[in-house]
């Protein structure tokens, strides 16, 4: 919602001084030019950009649309996940937690968590860590080398589509360019005519570079942008599971390796720790 009305903020601010500088918005309307510039982007992006790639772009472009965050109610119910797991690990041993890493969909313990459960990538980082740990033979340390190697290659994935995107944005004001100089060779063909019918032509060769400029710096970047930041914020949210799950395998108790997990989230989302205490205890958070 947020990028929505940044946009609305962005056109609105353009077509307000436009007519403070009274102008006539019959001139924007040039066709051409939106089709030459939006064609050779979206061409450009299918050249450059792999399959699974662009796959991702979508998926991260409507989350931008829909203001799609990691928020302070997603970890607190993280936390009380790995607490439960945990605690579960405690009581009955690690190998009682084979059934919840092997079968993440059927565990009592995840099922109780949708939001956590919707992620993926989350669910089977800690259901692929969770057999490691079952597995038995590997010390806390090389673990946690193992989780973040897991990690890196992660955080390269999610930031490939902002990275291709950005790319798209960084040539728009050059394929504007390209629309002007095609508006251009029109124009010197008209050089015959009245002055009134080359003005239109050069006017609607200059909408192509105003185009260009103003998707490149008013929505692609900032959207190319706003996907980095989203996926900055996916990647600490695995964080705070591998540590979490370090300081378990290295024999902290349930409550504090959560509590190593709740001091690795920004202080903009990150619960307290009578919130924390709340959540994972299943009392109610103020």
């Amino acid at each position: 919602m947020i990028a929505i009305i940044g946009f609305i903020v962005v056109i609105g601010a353009v077509c307000t001084g436009y007519t403070m500088a009274h102008g006539s918005f019959a001139v924007l309307l040039q066709p051409s030019e939106f089709v030459t510039i939006a064609g050779a982007a979206a061409g450009s992006v299918l050249v450059s950009t792999p399959k699974d790639v662009l796959s991702m772009m979508v998926k991260q472009i409507s989350g931008v649309f829909a203001g799609k965050t990691v928020t302070k109610a997603n970890y607190l119910e993280l936390l009380r996940v790995l607490f439960e797991v945990f605690q579960a690990g405690r009581k009955g041993g690690l190998m009682s937690l084979e059934s919840h890493a092997e079968d993440p969909e059927k565990s009592d313990i995840f099922k109780k968590y949708p939001n956590f459960l919707h992620n993926h990538h989350a669910v089977e980082f800690l259901a692929d860590s969770l057999k490691v740990m079952i597995s038995g033979g590997l010390p806390p340390m090389e673990l946690e080398a193992l989780m973040d190697g897991d990690l890196e290659v992660h955080h390269e994935e999610v930031l490939k589509p902002s990275a291709a995107l950005q790319k798209v944005g960084d040539a728009l004001p050059g394929l504007g360019i390209v629309a002007a100089v095609l508006g251009i060779i029109i124009t010197m063909g008209a050089i015959g005519g009245s002055a009134e019918a080359v003005g239109k032509h050069v006017a609607a060769a200059l909408v192509g570079t105003f185009l260009g400029v103003l998707l490149a710096y008013g929505f692609v970047g900032p959207m190319a942008t706003n996907m980095e930041h989203a996926a900055h914020g996916e990647g600490r949210y695995i964080i705070s599971i591998k540590t979490a799950l370090v300081a378990y395998a290295k024999g902290a108790s349930p409550l504090i390796a959560v509590e190593f997990a709740r001091r690795t989230i920004l202080q903009s989302v990150r619960p307290t720790w009578n919130e924390m205490e709340s959540a994972v205890k299943g009392k109610p958070v103020a």
